[in-house]
């Protein structure tokens, strides 16, 4: 399988580009190390090199992830997230640690922290949503991609209209975290909820509106009607003192 892994990154090296690496560095304030491959063309890379390996054992596939993720490659990262998320069927309970363990060790940008939570940590947890306790765990985490992780890991089952005081719970526990990538990510997870409880958050977002950073604020109404934006948007005018 290291011949498979050699193949896959001469063919990363050889649809690379300058010009894409550049433009590819201006989504990240953190370095972020890239070949500088389309994502549409990782993509099919990905895609082909995974029929030769779907067969395999899971734990095979899963050691090839492993390989992916630990070259700190932008584009590798991309790969090992959509070759786990395509035996998501094969998902058992103790995988969850595994993925963990990943998050903690690998995930070093929002784009690999939101490839890999939103599609294969989502999978997981609608196949096993006791583990979103977890998730609340994560929340008091000191990595800030474990905390954005507990949010983003919930975008796809909230726009189904799942776990809504899951959703609202990890809201809470980070409702005034500082990092804004933290605050965008509770943000999205919200608005993600918006589709089937546009209500239900709006409600919340104005019990929260006082505190709640604005960053967050404007992720969680985006697509909420704009009288109700507005009246989101609006700000307390402060009482003047009497002397």
């Amino acid at each position: 399988m290291a011949d498979l892994l050699e193949q896959i990154r001469r063919e990363l090296v050889n649809n690379a580009d300058e010009a894409t690496k550049k433009s590819g560095k201006r989504f990240f304030k953190e370095e972020v190390k890239l070949y500088g491959v389309k994502t549409a063309t990782v993509t099919k890379i990905s895609k082909e090199a995974f029929k030769s390996i779907n067969d395999l054992p899971k734990e095979e596939i899963f050691n090839l992830c492993e390989q992916l993720w630990k070259s700190g490659m932008l584009e590798e990262s991309f790969i090992a997230c959509n070759w786990s998320y395509q035996i998501n069927k094969r998902f058992a309970e103790d995988d969850f640690f595994l993925f963990e363990r990943w998050i903690n060790e690998y995930v070093s940008n929002w784009a690999a922290c939101d490839t890999f939570c939103n599609h294969t940590v989502g999978a997981f947890v609608e196949m096993y949503p006791e583990y979103i306790k977890k998730l609340k765990e994560w929340t008091q985490s000191a990595n800030r991609w474990v905390r954005r992780a507990s949010a983003v890991s919930l975008i796809i089952p909230a726009k189904k209209g799942l776990f809504k005081e899951d959703v609202f719970e990890i809201a809470d526990n980070l409702l005034l975290d500082t990092d804004d990538l933290v605050q965008k990510g509770y943000g999205w997870m919200l608005k993600s909820l918006s589709h089937h409880y546009e209500e239900d958050v709006y409600r919340y977002v104005l019990s929260k509106k006082d505190i709640m950073p604005r960053t967050a604020l404007r992720y969680a109404i985006e697509k909420m009607p704009k009288e109700k934006k507005l009246e989101a948007m609006k700000k307390e005018k402060k009482k003047k003192m009497k002397g």
